[in-house]
């Protein structure tokens, strides 16, 4: 839902003269150096792009999910690692606040997520578990007014910058489930917590990650989202499915980018006399990769659409996140190859986008966890036809 779209399209040509005067010309510092620009970020910071998903009540811009999806596209012009560093706030770092969170705690947390002071973290994966919750061994033990939190915390989006973690950690030993998961809100200066070295990936430099470790970690009782044990999970969940289906809308944004430097370079590149834009192999790869986008945000904004009608889109969401991160990737694959051996150097972008892109079939649910769940609610649905 586009609430007024004046003012929307005011917001999206700001974001795509942001992409095409700042953040494409300094890629490829923030792809060597591994950090972006401190001058970029406080230029995000002003523009709100911290706090687009926030409630307008608590400073933030309170995007739907259609605009939401609409502005990820449009910001992914640029190499998606500027995304990332809002991308908790808008999603996974702040949203579970926003969905679940008490007054108190949205009054205190949301207002410094919405302008970028604060950087917010989402921390669900550990070293031997990723989407099976039966397997999460951090534990949150209940003594007096705190609960002391002991456990270790996997490639953390975020992490090294992150101001508060929305962690989880099972409240309830005797269950070997989800039920015993609860969701808490984790301040960066917290005695025994500590970040450990960013990790170094095949892509994406300038997104960092990196493992959190607690060790003792006394948290108020007050920090346990919506004060409730036990529904850390269920919290997650929802949290999931708006950030299932903005990454799609990220991996449409990148794709989107593949296809304008194909695009580009095919017209620019000739072979036999003639640019290779005028070969018919080449056409059929274009062409391939332009049907497949339009598929793919034609998908989002139709799921994006149905959520902010009220409707349940958890089924709808991994379908989103399958299909477009996997789409993405056979974009990338076209890209470098019709670049042709120009694609396997890194002076032109499809190189570093081509490694990119590949986190988007792993992470917030690998493509499997997605086959998963719409496969678990297409059976589900049969039950009662």
């Amino acid at each position: 839902m586009i609430r007024d779209p004046e003012s929307f399209n005011a917001l999206i040509d700001a974001i795509t003269k942001l992409v095409r005067e700042k953040l494409i010309p300094c890629e490829a510092e923030v792809a060597k150096t591994d950090e972006i620009p401190q001058n970029i970020q406080i230029l995000m910071k002003q523009m709100g792009l911290f706090g687009l998903t926030i409630p307008e009540a608590y400073g933030g811009l309170g995007l739907t999910t259609e605009e939401e999806a609409l502005t990820s596209m449009a910001l992914c012009g640029a190499s998606p690692v500027f995304r990332s560093l809002t991308g908790t706030n808008n999603g996974i770092g702040g949203m579970g606040i926003v969905m679940d969170g008490t007054e108190e705690q949205k009054q205190k947390y949301l207002p410094k997520l919405a302008s970028g002071e604060f950087i917010g973290a989402f921390a669900l994966t550990e070293p031997g578990s990723g989407s099976d919750a039966g397997a999460l061994t951090t534990r949150a033990r209940k003594q007096g007014d705190f609960y002391v939190i002991n456990g270790t915390k996997r490639y953390i989006t975020n992490a090294p910058e992150a101001d508060i973690f929305t962690l989880m950690a099972r409240t309830d030993v005797n269950t070997h489930d989800a039920r015993g998961v609860s969701a808490f809100i984790v301040e960066r200066n917290s005695p025994g917590l500590s970040v450990g070295k960013p990790d170094l990936k095949m892509g994406q430099r300038g997104a960092h990650t990196a493992d959190v470790i607690f060790e003792d970690v006394k948290v108020p009782v007050s920090n346990v989202i919506g004060g409730v044990e036990g529904m850390g999970f269920k919290t997650a969940m929802k949290v999931l499915d708006r950030a299932r289906l903005n990454i799609a809308s990220v991996c449409v944004g990148v794709a989107q980018r593949l296809l304008n430097e194909s695009l580009l370079y095919a017209r620019q590149r000739k072979q036999f006399g003639q640019a290779i834009n005028s070969f018919q192999l080449i056409q059929a790869m274009l062409a391939d990769s332009k049907t497949e986008i339009y598929a793919a945000r034609s998908m989002v904004l139709d799921a994006a659409r149905l959520r902010d009608e009220g409707k349940n889109i958890t089924m709808e969401a991994s379908c989103c996140k399958l299909y477009a991160s996997e789409m993405v990737g056979r974009v990338a694959d076209r890209a470098v190859q019709i670049h042709g051996g120009a694609g396997y150097m890194q002076e032109y972008a499809v190189e570093r986008l081509y490694r990119d892109v590949r986190l988007f079939r792993i992470y917030e649910g690998t493509s499997q966890i997605q086959q998963l769940v719409i496969a678990k609610h297409l059976i589900r649905e049969n039950k009662t036809v």
